[in-house]
């Protein structure tokens, strides 16, 4: 679309909570001169004191136009998506805050992008606005942080160092040394708390999505516990949203071959910690289905809270690959900093760039990173710090 139909390049939504302030000092930080973005939330106080913030740094930031819009008002929210060519949000939980805007951005024909790791609102979107999205050209772009990037691009760059036309498996091993937010813990309780919903929003997609085409098989099993002398660590199958986006990308994409599988697993190095790990989440799913308890760890950590600058510091991620077919056996691995934060405000705003800015596939509807934006995002991640690399190929 020419960049003078409309006002804006690129919104930022959602720009005063905790990620969304990363987000917007990563912007400031690095997007190119001539790009017009703005930022937008509920609140035109903290809108502009986030402004003056940014600006304290990179004067041109003084100029941001700030767009004061409520997820709760749809007429608002589709005047901001009809100005933009992009929106990136981070309001969440999406379920609750997202639907008009992803509805918004279907019927403007405006890419989205956002951090949602809620697959009952990923499904529901799907039913809801797919089609419409491919009719107007819009990318819709679910998970772009930590949940699922580093997964989705990684299994992708794995795969791209295989046999093509070739059954393919890859697993993957996930070890995070982090602390969260209270607006992860939300989320991860909103999710907890509506298997049943989750399951129904599940089906109806499934009645809706078209079938794998030219016979091509795509499975995402949940694998089950093992020690892994590859990785050199304990495997607990991690029951994510991030195995599905990795299927879906090899549902779209060919070079997964004719036959993929995929498997994703929590990495534990001691065998105490990992029963402890599946004890403390058994207890948390527990705690999810009762109201009062759900509230009370609600409180422990409240939404738009999250780790200082010294504790996000040395926080740290590993995500290896071990992809296998064609006789050959591909190690991989993908690195970064602070997953939940430091490395999602970086992942989202990148995304948001490359939607932006980048020669890409031509796709639309509900999509994936990876297939909407594969070696472009890739590129950019590598460039920003995140280590993408291959360990042995045998």
């Amino acid at each position: 679309m020419p960049q003078d139909v409309r006002d804006h390049d690129l919104v930022l939504y959602g720009a005063t909570g905790f990620v969304g302030a990363l987000t917007a000092e990563r912007l400031a930080a690095t997007a190119p001169a001539g790009l017009r973005w703005a930022l937008a939330g509920r609140d035109g106080g903290k809108l502009r004191r986030l402004r003056e913030r940014l600006a304290a740094d990179h004067p041109a930031c003084a100029d941001l136009p700030l767009l004061t819009v409520g997820a709760d008002d749809p007429v608002a929210l589709r005047e901001l998506a009809a100005g933009t060519r992009v929106v990136a949000t981070t309001v969440g939980p999406y379920r609750d805050h997202g639907q008009e805007l992803v509805a918004a951005c279907a019927d403007a024909g405006t890419d989205y992008a956002d951090l949602a790791g809620e697959p009952e609102f990923i499904d529901l979107t799907y039913v809801r606005h797919h089609e419409r999205a491919r009719e107007t050209g819009a990318r819709l772009v679910h998970s772009c942080g930590f949940d699922s990037v580093p997964h989705d691009l990684g299994a992708y760059f794995t795969v791209g160092h295989l046999p093509e036309g070739v059954p393919l498996r890859v697993d993957g091993y996930v070890h995070v040394d982090a602390a969260p937010s209270g607006g992860t813990l939300a989320s991860t309780l909103d999710i907890m708390s509506r298997p049943g919903a989750a399951r129904a929003a599940a089906r109806d997609r499934a009645a809706h999505e078209p079938r794998t085409a030219g016979g091509r098989r795509v499975r995402a099993p949940l694998g089950v516990p093992h020690y892994s002398g590859e990785v050199g660590a304990w495997a607990l199958p991690l029951p994510t949203l991030d195995p599905s986006v990795v299927a879906r990308s090899a549902r779209s994409l060919d070079r997964y071959g004719p036959d993929f599988r995929y498997r994703h697993f929590a990495a534990v190095h001691r065998l105490p910690m990992a029963f402890g790990g599946v004890a403390a989440a058994l207890a948390l799913v527990g705690g999810a289905q009762l109201p009062p308890v759900r509230r009370g760890l609600t409180r422990l950590l409240s939404p738009g809270s999250g780790p200082d600058d010294v504790r996000r510091a040395r926080s740290t991620f590993s995500v290896r690959f071990v992809g296998e077919g064609g006789g050959r056996r591909v190690f991989t691995e993908i690195t970064g900093g602070d997953p939940g934060y430091g490395e999602t405000a970086k992942i989202l705003a990148e995304a948001a760039l490359s939607l932006a800015l980048d020669e890409l596939p031509a796709t639309s509807g509900q999509v994936t990173p990876a297939v909407a934006m594969g070696d472009a995002l890739t590129a950019r991640l590598a460039r920003t710090g995140l280590g993408f690399r291959v360990a042995a190929v045998r």
